[in-house]
């Protein structure tokens, strides 16, 4: 394989104001079929917000897919050529999907929207839940951790691996806290609780897992037009309904499809969506690579005339 891959992000990258100029450009993606699908207006939240309301699982995922899909549509129409491969991070695999024309535009959309709903709905307030973000530990020390904890009676699983340095832990809040109050005789620098609803990519989302394959069994997937590698295994997307669904109880393995990316022979990366998550993610694992960002429609017109996407 040779030529470029297109990476999107996944949640977290929201902010109101994302997708400035799309919504002008893109209205048949953004507020026709996005308001008759989503039952609210897109345009709305993320022009005026606020923060907190955009921030919202339910809101988050379907606001990020649909800017990220309509900035691939406008960057696509720039480039020479089509991508060689393309990858998402969690929620980013949906767009990549449609971006390769597995799934269209609207059942990606219908997707996320139920997606986001399931796992906003799957914490329970009797069992509350978190994430935190490990500094100064790699992927066999994460685990461990969490082995150890497990072991004892928690509930502390890998949920990310983003980079071969920046892991990701999933748990009952109580893990989280002890996680966080024990990181350095843990032998790790810090532990970081994240500003998520829950523990994602855990079997605390089984139930979200259940309800979401209920809808991913009613799309009807095609063959893509270009590789999409899934988040489960690093490697290609070979069953969708049961890759997607099993998303969200298992580990996002971003850094193995990075490397695997590589190793297949892609050399170049382009970010599509708002901020540059993924694009600071392949700098950490693939300090050999070209990365390109395209956050916004200023941002197309170099990308699309740079040598490496030729």
């Amino acid at each position: 394989m040779s030529g470029y891959a297109i990476l999107f992000p996944g949640q977290g990258s929201q902010k109101v104001g994302m997708g400035a100029g799309l919504f002008s450009t893109r209205p048949e993606l953004l507020v026709e079929t996005a308001d008759r699908v989503l039952g609210w207006s897109l345009e709305a939240l993320i022009t005026d917000g606020p923060q907190e309301e955009l921030t919202k699982t339910e809101h988050a995922q379907p606001a990020l897919y649909a800017v990220s899909y309509a900035l691939w549509e406008a960057l696509s129409d720039a480039l020479p050529t089509r991508p060689a491969a393309a990858a998402g991070h969690s929620l980013g695999e949906y767009t990549a999907l449609a971006a390769a024309g597995a799934l269209s535009y609207e059942d990606g959309l219908t997707l996320v929207a139920e997606r986001g709903r399931a796992m906003a709905g799957a914490p329970s307030a009797s069992d509350p839940s978190g994430m935190a973000a490990l500094i100064g530990a790699d992927l066999e020390h994460a685990e461990r951790i969490a082995a150890d904890r497990r072991a004892e009676g928690g509930r502390l699983w890998v949920a990310n691996v983003n980079t071969p340095s920046q892991i990701v832990l999933a748990g009952s809040r109580l893990d989280i806290e002890w996680l966080s109050e024990n990181a350095r005789s843990l032998g790790i620098r810090r532990a970081i609780p994240l500003d998520v609803a829950g523990a994602f990519h855990s079997p605390y989302m089984a139930p979200a897992a259940e309800r979401l394959r209920t809808a991913l069994e009613r799309v009807e997937f095609a063959e893509p037009s270009f590789t999409v590698y899934a988040n489960t295994t690093g490697r290609l997307v070979e069953d969708p309904v049961r890759q997607l669904g099993e998303q969200l109880i298992r580990p996002v393995q971003f850094a193995s499809t990075l490397e695997r990316l590589a190793a297949d022979g892609i050399t170049t990366f382009i970010h599509v969506g708002p901020g540059d998550v993924t694009a600071g993610l392949v700098k950490r694992t693939l300090t050999d690579a070209v990365v390109h960002v395209v956050s916004d429609l200023d941002g197309i017109a170099a990308v699309a005339s740079d040598p490496s996407v030729q």
